[in-house]
């Protein structure tokens, strides 16, 4: 795998156009019909960006997406493209920080709402389930327990809220207002066959993806293509299927350990956010790492 040899907080490229900077990925304009995505080492949590970056995450999300992208794609077309970082970045110096963690995707159309699988019930939805004994409008059966896996998969799409804004739960109908009816039935059954293939594949290796979220576009011939990031840790929920128990909430393989963190000190989750200890995101590298590995070898 390719290591950088320092974390990467951020990206100034002088040679191309910067068009977006987001919570963890600096996206650049290539040309009129393509993105150079780099995802860097920032970490986000409670949607704010922490000044301290965990070292090697942008290359590890990036080659656990490039593997599912790979693995997904007899059942969807997705944003990779056969061009070369050194192609479009051909100064040495200045793409030395981007190897292994860049890629140059199609340019498409993104919808405006975010796909959400749940194949255990967990977080919002769990809260949503005790509630109001269904999730996001979707009745469960009763007497389910916290982390309990879900009779079968449930489709939960949300909204996508700008950057530091929280996404917002929908019903399947408001998703079919959004984007139109056909639309959303293709990507209700394009994200739940994919979930359903690669949950079976991850669990054979022994890890639980519990849930995840995956964002699609439109090429210019109006197809639909999948894009963004595809089963991270910071798309999913990973658990690890050895020390799975009903009726408590999992590890995670993520930033749990920073998440845990910053519960212990008086920061009201605003930002700017406190500054992380060196061991906390060496021990948050460690478990990107471990996932990554009981996934791909």
């Amino acid at each position: 795998m390719s290591k950088s040899v320092a974390a990467v907080y951020e990206t100034n490229l002088k040679s191309l156009p910067l068009v977006q900077k987001g919570k963890v990925r600096d996206i650049y304009a290539v040309g009129e019909d393509h993105f150079l995505i780099v995802t860097t080492d920032r970490l986000s949590a409670f949607d704010v960006v922490l000044p301290d970056p965990v070292p090697r995450k942008g290359s590890i999300l990036t080659e656990i997406s490039n593997f599912w992208f790979e693995r997904t794609s007899e059942i969807i077309r997705n944003h990779l493209t056969d061009i070369t970082l050194e192609s479009v970045v051909p100064n040495a110096a200045e793409r030395a920080p981007l190897e292994g963690r860049s890629i140059v995707v199609k340019k498409v159309k993104p919808l405006a709402i975010e796909a959400v699988v749940r194949g255990y019930l967990i977080g919002s939805g769990w809260k949503d389930y005790q509630k109001n004994g269904s999730v996001c409008g979707l009745s469960l059966p009763p007497g389910l327990k916290l982390g309990q896996k879900l009779p079968e998969p449930i489709y939960t799409p949300s909204t996508k809220a700008p950057v530091g804004d929280h996404d917002e739960n929908i019903s399947f109908e408001q998703s079919c207002d959004i984007v139109g009816a056909s639309l959303a039935e293709e990507v209700r059954s394009v994200t739940l066959d994919i979930y359903s293939k690669c949950a079976e594949f991850a669990l054979e290796r022994g890890i639980i993806i519990a849930d995840t979220k995956m964002e699609f576009g439109l090429d210019s011939s109006g197809d639909l293509i999948l894009i963004d990031e595809l089963l991270t840790p910071d798309s999913s929920r990973f658990w690890p299927a050895a020390s799975y128990e009903v009726g408590i909430s999992p590890p995670s393989f993520d930033k749990q350990f920073v998440r845990d963190y910053l519960e212990t000190l008086d920061w009201d989750k605003t930002d700017p956010g406190p500054n992380i200890p060196e061991d906390t995101l060496a021990r948050t590298t460690e478990k990107y790492q471990e996932a990554l590995n009981i996934l791909t070898q």
